[in-house]
């Protein structure tokens, strides 16, 4: 299948997740990603702010500062096409126009790449070998292939978003360390 067919099949589906089966799913798959070595070892983890089909990452977030970690979230710059880590201090975000829209933080100040240690990342689909379908705008594509991110990618979603055939893959492609679900976590 081609992107666009993978994206729109994907979409449809998860629309039929029902905000209830959502909730539960999320705290599922952030439980799974906490209980990881990787989330235990990192302390400066980037969250992205989950849009309303995504994975629900604000309880994560509450996770890791509870375990004495620190959070930063991705700031679109629009007019760049590209993305800056920002530490926040608390899940006040500023509000969006749409709900296709992702949320940006309020407040926060720019962290270095160097300091990173876990990006967690989101997607349309991921297949085994770790590599993503965005939403096709290449935001996190520019992000991740940054020479001076050295971070552990981990993707973050539900488990029908892991499908078994390979996706179609492009030279700039950066393929994830490992992919959390609700019900697995798969090491690439």
């Amino acid at each position: 299948m081609d992107k666009v067919t993978i994206r729109r099949n994907m979409k449809a589906l998860l629309e039929k997740i029902s905000p209830p089966d959502r909730h539960t799913r999320s705290l599922a798959a952030c439980k799974r990603l906490a209980e990881t070595a990787e989330f235990k070892a990192a302390q400066l983890i980037m969250l992205f702010l989950s849009m309303e089909s995504e994975v629900e990452t604000s309880t994560l977030a509450i996770q890791a500062w509870t375990a004495g970690k620190r959070i930063a979230v991705p700031r679109v710059l629009w007019e760049k096409r590209a993305i800056e880590p920002v530490e926040i201090q608390s899940l006040d975000f500023s509000p969006h126009g749409k709900p296709a829209e992702p949320r940006e933080p309020a407040h926060g100040k720019l962290v270095s790449l160097g300091q990173i240690d876990l990006v967690v990342v989101p997607g349309m689909a991921f297949d085994r070998r770790g590599y993503r379908l965005g939403r096709g705008q290449g935001f996190y594509d520019r992000f991740l292939a940054q020479k001076d991110l050295c971070a552990q990618r981990v993707a973050l979603c539900f488990q029908e978003q892991v499908l078994e055939q390979n996706l179609p893959i492009e030279p700039h492609d950066v393929p994830m360390n490992m992919i959390v679900t609700d019900e697995t976590v798969i090491r690439c």
